[in-house]
């Protein structure tokens, strides 16, 4: 008897611990001080891999699946969105026409969401590439008309070979330009400058005797007499190395009153990876990410215009994938350093300060081990008039295991912008943080993992509390749930927050077998929703707020209101949520007595356009559930 006790003895020591754990967490006194979670399984016809969340101004949160990072699903045309309502605990699929997987978001003014990009064709690693591909470069030197060139059009080699392109492709007539001769009369002669556009094709037969070795001219089906001298695609290699991601055009708006996906322009060019991100005047710029070849994209940049929903060329600044871009209070966009990786590990990962109108950028320093900046997280701190942003984490390039447990704050007000080391990380090296900004001006972070995807069992299961006013972190309660690449984080309006998502690379702490994505959310209510006393309440007000404005809003116990927020409602992927962010709101007691009134900034760089939620936060720092405004 004393040998069996001797063997299960740590077992029994465990169970006891975790019982142990169980009953100290639901404890008033415990939640009071770190908060608690709970989990939500929802049910099993409703369950999506989670690749994008994003709050609207209905208070339902949009979960965006697309393919979800599955090759089955994507072959078969199964595009998922679900549209959870956290009050009502009710569900509803979405109609998804296209494959939104990886495509970037932004809030618009009117409360629609900006959906834009997402996968033409998942990547091919390895053993897995049989059929040789590659970039061609389609010219159009006709001066005289456009050339459609659509998906499934053959590209033949000069020894008979041939290619189906991948995409539709459209290319502008070829230009006539003057150009300076001296000899010519007059001085000038014309010339036709050729108009060009890539697009990835495929070989039709599968095989080594596919693979193109050197730059050949290639014929393009259907094309007669001259137009099929003046149409002809250019390929320096087609070859069965590494096939990457592809990504789309297509562009659409949520509408959070129809419930429906609404198809606007498509995008000048494809992308896979891209940030949205808000310009003062409303306008969205889409950055970065890989094109309908693969490729990462030079610096093409484009500008959405919401009153005609179409798109014009913008700055051009190369970019890694998924940028982290904050809108300033100087209508400049500051790059953190935050990026999901892809493309040159040396190039494009440099913080600054970015100014769309001239393009120029200024390059703020200080950030330590600028090598480890991909799966980071950055925020802007609250309130949003201080202009600090904290940087977060994150790992080297590509599936290596290095991350750091490294913070830094910069204070974009200063003279001089650069990074200050921040406190580290209390759960030690972590890549695919996120961090949510809290009412009460705090930051919860929460998950991430020490290792690639998870891998060798590297999930943290920790939250933890940024305070900015000490430049110092407190443990909140910790989460059940383990969360890396392809989580998601997000504020609700009654306070409390959401974790979405997870992808790892294997389904087990041994790394065997398949991935496995986590379909459970969880959901952290903070310890201030446990704190003694009334909550405040926001009863009545305008709906619709201008900058500069002062207003006022009926409040329960105005004496005891210690502050005013007014905070953008949360897009976010991969780590990386560019429209949350809280913005103080000055206020005085109404005459009466029965609220009070408030002051918006003058600052559009600070307030954009758009919908927002309005806290009152008591003096023990206990928020109110939100009103939704919005500001023109």
């Amino acid at each position: 008897m004393l040998t069996v006790l001797g063997m299960n003895a740590p077992a029994a020591v465990s169970f006891a611990q975790q019982q142990y754990h169980a009953y100290e967490i639901a404890q008033p006194a415990y939640k009071a001080a770190y908060g608690s979670w709970s989990t939500l399984v929802l049910p099993g016809q409703f369950r999506v891999n989670a690749i994008h969340a994003s709050l609207l101004r209905t208070g339902k949160v949009l979960i965006v699946a697309g393919s979800g990072n599955d090759t089955e699903n994507f072959k078969a045309g199964r595009f998922k969105t679900l549209l959870w309502d956290p009050v009502k605990e009710t569900y509803k699929l979405i109609p998804t026409p296209d494959d939104m997987f990886c495509s970037g978001h932004a809030q618009l003014p009117d409360g629609n969401l900006l959906v834009a990009g997402g996968t033409l064709r998942y990547e091919l690693l390895g053993r897995a590439v049989t059929t040789a591909g590659g970039t061609m470069q389609v010219f159009n030197e006709d001066p005289n008309k456009a050339r459609t060139v659509p998906k499934g059009t053959v590209f033949t080699a000069p020894d008979g070979r041939r290619y189906l392109s991948d995409d539709d492709l459209v290319l502008a007539p070829a230009a006539k330009v003057r150009v300076s001769a001296p000899k010519a009369p007059g001085g000038y002669r014309t010339v036709v400058r050729h108009s060009q556009r890539a697009v990835f094709v495929i070989a039709q037969k599968p095989g080594p005797s596919e693979i193109v070795k050197a730059r050949a001219r290639f014929s393009v089906s259907g094309q007669r007499g001259n137009d099929a001298n003046t149409l002809y695609g250019m390929a320096d290699s087609i070859n069965t190395g590494d096939q990457a991601f592809q990504g789309i055009k297509a562009a659409y708006e949520f509408d959070p009153d129809t419930e429906q996906y609404e198809l606007v322009d498509p995008m000048q060019y494809a992308r896979w990876y891209p940030t949205l991100a808000p310009l003062p005047d409303g306008k969205v710029l889409a950055v970065s990410g890989l094109d309908d070849t693969g490729t990462v994209l030079n610096g093409q940049n484009e500008i959405f215009d919401p009153a005609t929903k179409s798109w014009s060329p913008g700055p051009t600044r190369y970019f890694a994938t998924y940028p982290a871009l904050f809108l300033t209070a100087q209508d400049k966009l500051f790059y953190s350093g935050s990026n999901a990786g892809y493309g040159n590990p040396k190039k494009g990962r440099t913080p600054g300060l970015w100014d769309p109108t001239t393009n120029s950028f200024q390059v703020v320093p200080g950030l330590a081990r600028p090598d480890l900046t991909e799966t980071s997280s950055s925020v802007l701190l609250p309130p949003a008039q201080s202009q600090k942003v904290m940087f977060l984490g994150g790992g080297a390039p590509g599936e290596s295991a290095v991350s750091t447990d490294r913070t830094a704050v910069v204070d974009l007000a200063a003279a001089a912008p650069h990074y200050v080391a921040g406190p580290k990380l209390p759960g030690g090296p972590t890549r695919y943080l996120n961090s949510v900004i809290l009412p009460n001006d705090t930051v919860l972070t929460t998950g991430g993992s020490s290792d690639y995807r998870g891998k060798r069992g590297s999930d943290i299961l920790k939250a933890d509390i940024y305070h900015p006013d000490s430049n110092s972190f407190t443990p909140a309660a910790d989460p059940t749930v383990g969360r890396d690449y392809h989580s998601e984080a997000l504020l609700l309006p009654d306070g409390r927050v959401v974790t979405l998502g997870s992808n790892p690379l294997f389904g087990n702490k041994q790394d065997v077998g398949p991935q496995f994505f986590e379909q459970r959310i969880e959901i952290y209510t903070p310890a201030y929703l446990y704190q003694r006393g009334a909550r405040p309440s926001v009863s009545s007000g305008p709906q619709q707020l201008r900058r500069g404005q002062t207003a006022a809003f009926g409040v329960s116990s105005p004496d005891d209101i210690g502050a005013v927020r007014l905070m953008r409602p949360s897009s976010v992927t991969h780590a990386t949520d560019v429209q949350q962010r809280s913005i103080a709101l000055p206020f005085t007691r109404t005459a009466d007595g029965s609220g009070l009134r408030v002051k918006v900034p003058t600052s559009s760089g600070l307030v954009p356009p758009g919908w927002y939620m309005l806290f009152a936060v008591s003096r023990a720092g206990v928020p109110s559930i939100a009103r939704w405004v919005q500001v023109l």
